[in-house]
């Protein structure tokens, strides 16, 4: 079991048949990274203050701001086009069915 300062948690892993004790290890530190205890203890770190309704509407305006810029920069070939990551999908292209190839299955 695992402990939190608010509330337990259970994560238990049974050994099963001839499975080494590397292995178990490692399937308890899966389960415990998909409560997301960990995460939340290591943000939870150090304090900090939450935003006020003004500075967060700054912030959001000041990055559409440079979206904006950034892709008139991109139009006009000042900039270059950021790469595709893998997994994304551009919100803005729409793709039609024929068009689209099928999904690899893995």
């Amino acid at each position: 079991m695992v402990k939190s300062s608010d509330m337990s948690i259970n994560a238990e892993v049974t050994k099963s048949g001839s499975e080494s004790t590397l292995s178990v290890i490692r399937k308890f530190s899966r389960r415990v990274q998909g409560t997301g205890l960990v995460k939340n203890a290591r943000k939870n770190r150090y304090y900090e203050r939450t935003k006020s309704k003004t500075v967060q509407k700054k912030r959001a305006l000041k990055l559409i701001k440079r979206r904006a810029d950034f892709k008139q920069l991109v139009k006009e070939g000042k900039a270059p086009e950021a790469p595709v990551r893998r997994g994304y999908q551009n919100r803005e292209t729409t793709t039609t069915p024929s068009t689209q190839s099928t999904p690899i299955a893995r």
